[in-house]
């Protein structure tokens, strides 16, 4: 297997800060390497330094001589603003565009006669030739392939008037075009929707050839595609075989190994210095030996323990709903993004909002919280609620001001949850130590870092409705996990909008998924769940609009037959029938919405059995309606 690169003894250090102590990586051909660790820990720097981005203190990066490396950065990069999106992802081909453009030239001079004929015929053969070796004529039909299913519909669109995040994707695209023999990809599912993120995990897995670097919070991301791990934490990086879940489960061995190799040191030195101080002061030659044993034990630096965050939020008193939407009609910009929405928000639940970016989860989350009046129908939040809320643009953060400021203003003091806590000592929680660290300006921290300030602002005080949007953005695995711990201990209730598989997978007790044209569609269950019920009911579909089998003649309708003896009796027992087959339902869903469900081993198993109990029992009321109007109109047809 060829090296595409190799990295020795790279040292970086900001200040007194050191975030690579004397890192060895090597990265061969084709390979799938992910690479965690806390935010702030150095995984970008490390990247850009891969890259050929930014140089080490000390230690070299060696390449494979033909090797291409492609960077997609954490934030956006200089573009020029008059390019369109496939401009500049075919500029990313650079060999092949300038072959294209090297025939086309010698095309044109040929239709207009302008020099010598056998030359201009040689230089057309040499470019189709070098075109056919890039990757034949096809590249252009597989950018614009590329940019759809990145949700970059118009390819004609000029850089400097899109977003920030529509400028990532193009990136992203441009690198995925030009297929280099190591892509390096810095939160590559930032700005991405459910179904994109999807996507790329597909192509990255079957259809890209090069090796990759993965900087990902994306968990299922790092399982499906990743075949080593690497960590990095206080300067060193840790290899694992496997993705994320084979990662998990090394690294407790790892650390439980590190945990009895401490405590058997420690255990150790307890015994020796007690010997030590029961023997008098001159010693023999093996009690001089033993001693220096224990002074070398003493030197030992014991394992540096990865910390986590410590969220945590005081639940307030609620009554038993908290939201209720009655016919909401939400319209922006001229669009409808929500249409005729019913849906009762319980105490204790757990609630994802998910679908295409530019749906309108953001708008609903804005409505629900009255910021936004909504277009037609009702919102109504509940007298006891109290929410707390996490915009997406993370609103209130002065990137000008430091940690401290942002959090406490210029008091030494918050209040957490009818209490009053020392702010440096709240900030820990948060993994933010030590004075020069809070003295900070936002703008010098990670994205991750700022969106743990944001949280350090909205967990304060008490809460009985959390608003998240989009939480799960730049932050680390880490402190994803706690936040999951944190939405599964809160005695509250949640709405979350996030693009994250994982912890949906993880915290939500039902989704409101936004299905287009205004369509949102509330499912019971985690995000699996939601697959799968979606599935089902596409083939149902399928099926119903096949065309139906080719049938003879038919016969003109008879007249309406008077209801016999029989259907007069069932007529009277269908009311009860129904009755009984709509406390069926409701049961069925009140078991769905019940979180307590989604904390058991089997609870996923257990709500997809129901899910299928309740569709059936939906089926069976409106076959019992059906029934009910044929035999009422038979009926009323006799009067």
């Amino acid at each position: 297997m060829q090296v595409v690169l190799d990295a020795r003894g790279l040292s970086r250090s900001y200040g007194p800060d050191v975030v690579l102590d004397g890192v060895d990586l090597t990265i061969n051909t084709a390979e799938r390497v992910g690479l965690v660790g806390l935010n702030g820990s150095g995984k970008s720097t490390l990247a850009r330094i891969l890259a050929g981005i930014e140089q080490p203190d000390a230690g070299a990066v060696t390449r494979w001589r033909e090797a291409t490396v492609a960077y997609l950065p954490q934030t956006a990069t200089e573009i020029d603003p008059s390019h369109t999106a496939l401009q500049e992802v075919l500029e990313g081909m650079g060999a092949w565009t300038a072959a294209v453009r090297r025939h086309e030239r010698a095309c044109a001079a040929l239709d207009q006669g302008a020099g010598e004929m056998e030359r201009l015929l040689q230089e057309q053969s040499a470019a189709a030739a070098e075109v056919e070796r890039l990757g034949g004529w096809d590249q252009r039909h597989r950018a614009l392939e590329l940019l759809g299913h990145l949700d970059l519909r118009d390819p004609h669109t000029r850089l400097g008037t899109m977003s920030g995040g529509e400028q990532r994707r193009v990136a992203l695209c441009r690198i995925l075009v030009s297929r280099p023999t190591l892509a390096i990809l810095d939160e590559p599912t930032n700005h991405l929707d459910l179904d994109t993120i999807e996507w790329l995990e597909r192509h990255l897995m079957d259809d890209f050839p090069g090796a990759l670097l993965l900087i990902t919070h994306d968990r299922y991301v790092l399982d499906r595609v990743v075949r080593r791990t690497l960590e990095l934490h206080g300067g060193q990086l840790h290899a694992y075989e496997g993705g994320y879940e084979a990662y998990l489960e090394a690294k407790t061995r790892r650390m439980g190994l590190e945990a009895r190799t401490e405590a058997n040191r420690q255990g150790f030195l307890r015994r020796e210095l007690e010997w030590l101080r029961r023997q008098p002061k001159a010693r023999t030659g093996k009690q001089k030996a033993r001693s220096q044993r224990a002074e070398r034990a003493l030197q030992v630096e014991a394992p540096r323990q990865q910390r986590q965050a410590q969220l945590r939020l005081e639940s307030a008193r609620s009554s038993k709903w908290l939201l209720e939407l009655s016919d909401l009609r939400l319209e922006l910009g001229g669009r409808t993004l929500v249409q005729g929405l019913d849906f009762l928000l319980t105490r204790g639940q757990r609630v994802g909002i998910v679908g295409p970016n530019g749906c309108g989860k953001t708008t609903l989350l804005r409505a629900i919280l009255g910021q936004l009046p909504p277009t037609a129908g009702q919102v109504r939040l509940s007298g006891t609620a109290r929410p707390t809320y996490l915009s997406q643009v993370r609103d209130g953060l002065d990137e000008g001001k430091s940690v401290l400021e942002n959090v406490a203003g210029k008091g030494r003091h918050v209040a957490v949850g009818g209490q009053t806590m020392e702010v440096h000592a709240y900030l820990e929680r948060f993994l933010f130590r030590g004075d020069d660290r809070l003295r900070q300006p936002l703008s010098t921290l990670s994205g991750g870092e700022r969106t743990r300030v944001a949280l350090a602002r909205v967990l304060q005080g008490e809460a009985n409705l959390v608003v998240l949007d989009e939480p799960t953005n730049d932050l680390d695995v880490s402190t994803l996990a706690a936040l999951e711990q944190l939405l599964l201990e809160f005695e509250g209730t949640a709405l979350v909008v996030t693009h994250d598989r994982w912890f949906l997978d993880r915290v939500a007790t039902a989704l409101l998924v936004f299905e287009g044209e205004g369509r949102v569609v509330h499912y019971a269950g985690n995000y699996t769940l939601m697959q799968t019920l979606r599935r089902q009911r596409n083939e149902r579909q399928r099926e119903s609009e096949a065309p139906p089998a080719v049938q003879g003649p038919r016969r003109p309708p008879r007249k309406p037959r008077s209801l016999t003896y029989g259907e007069r009796l069932e007529l009277q027992s269908l009311e009860e029938q129904i009755e009984v087959a709509d406390r069926l339902v409701a049961g069925l869903e009140a078991q769905l919405g019940d979180p307590s469900m989604y904390h058991k081993a089997a609870g996923v198993a257990d709500a997809a059995r129901l899910s299928v109990e309740l569709e059936q029992a939906r089926a069976e009321v409106e076959r019992l309606m059906q029934r009910w109007e044929e035999l009422e109109t038979k009926r009323l047809a006799e009067e």
